[in-house]
């Protein structure tokens, strides 16, 4: 996913990604919890759908 995408389905603006990888302002914590997590259940379902719905 690119930065655009990133904003787009996070709905966080485009200036404010940009200004967090060049350090000139950080991410509140709270944000990056929420992306760790959404990371962690995306990874949760996409595990579960490699063996076609069967439990092995």
């Amino acid at each position: 996913m690119n930065r655009k995408e990133f904003c787009e389905v996070f709905d966080i603006p485009y200036r404010t990604v940009t200004e967090w990888e060049r350090g000139t302002r950080n991410a509140p914590n709270y944000v990056l919890r929420l992306l760790a997590y959404y990371i962690r259940m995306e990874n949760m379902v996409n595990k579960k759908g490699d063996n076609d719905g069967k439990d092995y």
